[in-house]
């Protein structure tokens, strides 16, 4: 299995270089993982650089490499975004890792009418920090150039108001709805929006009055075929078919 860590800052890595890794990383990479000197590694910083090479330091406290090779991506021309509902148990959990995993771009934790889990008070913070720590392990594992941000918690609203931006496809996934997901245009006269945001309701589905706010913004709302689908699974599905239409798979 490939070995990869996440560093702050990749900025100035070089062919030859040496990158240094510290602190929890490197504490799991050498007591977790096993790896040792002489071994390849390779290292990113979630902002599209990566670094292969070659451990010549390895202790409890500090990992280092020499870069072999160092690769930088550039961002995707349009921007996944997961609008996902709270929801009970890891639901949404399972829902913001399986994203990650897929590509998505941004991840908004989102209050809605019919979410039973609330982030309220000291549960806010506590709660966004999860996210964050699930989207970073999960970069990890899919050894991703680009860790997605987690924004912060979001109204109904306030998900809305991103529907007035001229430039963003709003998708509301909503099983009555009478457009199919695979039949909506993602690109236009102008080219793809700059970003497509799906909107993952709770497991009460989303409220009638949200579904005619978002509406109204100018959100479409789409379903995913005949079945009706966990919010766990819903969203990260129909990202996979955007990926295709955007050509990012």
């Amino acid at each position: 299995m490939a070995h990869f860590y996440l560093v702050d800052d990749l900025t100035d890595a070089s062919v030859g270089s040496a990158v240094v890794v510290e602190g929890q990383e490197a504490r799991h990479a050498v007591t977790v993982s096993r790896v040792r000197v002489g071994e390849s590694l390779a290292l990113g910083d979630g902002r599209g650089t990566s670094v292969r090479g070659e451990v010549v330091e390895a202790t409890d406290s500090r990992l280092a490499l020499v870069a072999a090779e160092v690769t930088r991506v550039e961002r995707p021309g349009t921007r996944l975004v997961l609008v996902q509902a709270l929801a009970k148990g890891d639901r949404d959990e399972l829902a913001v890792q399986a994203a990650t995993e897929l590509g998505v771009d941004e991840v908004v934790p989102w209050s809605a009418a019919r979410s039973v889990s609330r982030w309220e008070g000291a549960k806010v913070a506590k709660g966004a920090a999860r996210w964050r720590s699930i989207t970073r392990e999960a970069t990890k594992q899919a050894i991703r150039p680009w860790a997605p941000v987690v924004a912060e918690l979001s109204t109904t609203k306030q998900v809305a108001a991103r529907a007035a931006d001229a430039t963003t496809l709003v998708l509301v996934l909503e099983p009555s709805a009478e457009q199919a997901l695979s039949d909506v245009v993602v690109e236009g006269g102008g080219g793809a929006p700059s970003s497509v945001l799906v909107v993952v309701g709770p497991e009460g589905g989303i409220s009638p009055s949200e579904l005619e706010l978002l509406a109204t913004a100018g959100a479409v709302p789409v379903r995913l075929g005949d079945a009706v689908l966990r919010t766990s699974t819903a969203g990260p599905a129909a990202l996979a078919v955007l990926s295709v239409r955007l050509g990012r798979w």
